[in-house]
């Protein structure tokens, strides 16, 4: 997934839930009616944040343990399994399988990205001896040469 910019830490307490450019334009009762629909809407998408959140977990976890036993990091038949799998979900919900499609596609380019990494990491554990410290939210590695990373017999590189 593209990384967040830290030049300004974004918060939920930011987000002003009434911001519309309709505002002052629309007749108060559909704007009162519009806004309710679109707190229904901001729910679904703060629940797919955090869905999103705990299946890259998992995915990291797959990654790791793939790496660990230098497989491949794409699996075409598990992924085309998943795509038929979703696509006949999304006519049973009613909902575009054309767009499920391209929205599974672009969840499997970014977990092969990720196991490209973990594996890449894996192979410089493996020349150097120095196994890197997973960041807290499990997305990536912590810190750069003087981050403390973990050695095979379980110390640190400090």
């Amino acid at each position: 997934m593209t990384e967040p910019s830290h030049a300004h830490h974004l918060s939920v307490e930011d987000f002003d839930p009434a911001a519309s450019s309709l505002t002052g334009s629309v007749d108060p009762a559909v704007m009162a009616e519009l806004l309710s629909i679109r707190s229904s809407i901001d729910n679904f998408d703060a629940t797919l944040v955090y869905l999103l959140a705990e299946r890259f977990k998992a995915t990291q976890r797959v990654g790791i343990l793939k790496a660990a036993h230098q497989l491949p990091p794409a699996d075409p038949t598990r992924e085309k399994a998943q795509i038929q799998r979703l696509r006949a979900l999304a006519e049973s919900a009613h909902l575009d399988p054309a767009f499920a499609e391209k929205f599974l596609n672009f969840i499997i380019s970014e977990v092969i990205h990720h196991h490209q990494a973990i594996s890449e990491s894996h192979s410089a554990v493996a020349a150097t001896g120095v196994i890197p410290v997973v960041s807290e939210d499990g997305q990536g590695f912590v810190g750069g040469p003087d981050a403390p990373a973990r050695t095979h017999d379980g110390g640190t590189n400090l």
